[in-house]
């Protein structure tokens, strides 16, 4: 057995629009912007996450930067199969000839089946000799310490960079699920629209993220509001590069249609969930996670709409790829993990 063990290798991937993360023997290996940079001419991958991402919006014209998967799926298969490749060569120890691969990738809950092969595929390509796919939802809910073989309804709200996923949980399956493609991407566009509008000024995907980081908010009236954030971009009118300061009240404002539309999605699983297991969410309150989850008075303000107790789960950024990795310890034990023959 474990002459075996030496010649296998197993992975759990958190394919995510924004970083993919990859755990290996219960520890995070890899946490890389999802992101690629390719060589116009030759076709060639130049670098991957980090690096890639640093050349992301300054590039000159041999050379592209790709963000492979859009609204939690994959959109551009081959740069998908060149990052994977990638992220899984910068774990350090080099693959062996003769290893066996195994993987659980984490995928949207709203995925077509065209989808779901394209992410297969993708494992396929780098030798993914056993693969499952396990739902963000599912997977975010083991992550966070919760049984979810139990009779006991859990509503876990996953807020991604492309997808927002809402879904209550009970007996080892989802019994009724939101995905919208309304998340950090769509975040970081309306602050970029904001700014050209409020302010005539133009910015970027990276400058935008740090705004959202720095400053952004859900709600106008944050207890402690952090400091005004300096903005550099290219004034509209002038076309000379300026400087304005950005205010988390300003974000709140910029962000509440997005956030409102997340909100509407909560309220229609809420409605379809089943009497007994809603009784149980009311004792129990919502989780939240994902990158979202971060946003200054989210949980709050979810907590106000639905008059119920809204919990942000420790590190919310790493609770998907942690519950990936318990489902790749379990994969005998878990139904809910699909494999090939399921597609």
């Amino acid at each position: 057995m474990k002459l075996f063990n030496f010649f296998s290798e197993e992975l759990a991937i958190d394919l995510g629009t924004a970083n993919t993360l990859i755990i290996q023997d219960g520890s995070i290996v890899v946490d890389e912007p999802s992101i690629v940079a390719i060589n116009r001419q030759t076709g060639e991958t130049i670098a991957v996450g980090t690096r890639a991402m640093q050349m992301h919006e300054k590039t000159h014209s041999n050379i592209k930067t790709i963000r492979p998967l859009k609204d939690g799926v994959i959109a551009d298969f081959q740069a998908a199969e060149s990052m994977i490749k990638g992220m899984i060569d910068m774990m350090g120890t080099r693959r062996k000839f003769f290893s066996h691969l195994k993987t659980v990738i984490c995928i949207p809950s709203g995925i077509t089946e065209v989808e779901k092969r394209a992410v297969f595929d993708s494992a396929d390509h780098v030798d993914s000799k056993e693969t499952y796919l396990i739902y963000e939802p599912m997977a975010a809910a083991l992550g966070i310490g919760l049984d979810v073989q139990e009779p006991v309804g859990n509503m876990v709200i996953d807020i991604g960079g492309g997808t927002t996923e809402i879904a209550v949980i009970a007996l080892s399956g989802i019994v009724c699920d939101q995905s919208i493609r309304i998340a950090g991407d769509e975040f970081t566009s309306d602050i970029i629209q904001y700014i050209k509008r409020a302010h005539n000024i133009l910015i970027g995907e990276r400058t935008a993220e740090q705004i959202k980081i720095n400053v952004g908010a859900a709600i106008k009236d944050l207890e402690n509001p952090p400091e005004d954030y300096p903005v550099n971009g290219r004034d509209m009118m002038t076309g000379i590069p300026k400087q304005i300061y950005i205010s988390c009240y300003e974000i709140a404002g910029a962000l509440d249609k997005s956030i409102a539309k997340i909100e509407e999605a909560i309220h229609k699983t809420l409605e379809a969930t089943p009497p007994e297991l809603a009784a149980d969410i009311y004792r129990r309150g919502l989780y939240l996670t994902g990158g979202g989850a971060l946003l200054r008075g989210l949980a709050d303000r979810i907590s106000e709409k639905t008059s119920l107790h809204v919990q942000i789960a420790d590190d919310p950024l790493k609770a998907v790829v942690r519950g990936t990795g318990i489902a790749l310890k379990n994969t005998g034990r878990f139904s809910f993990l699909i494999d090939r023959s399921s597609v």
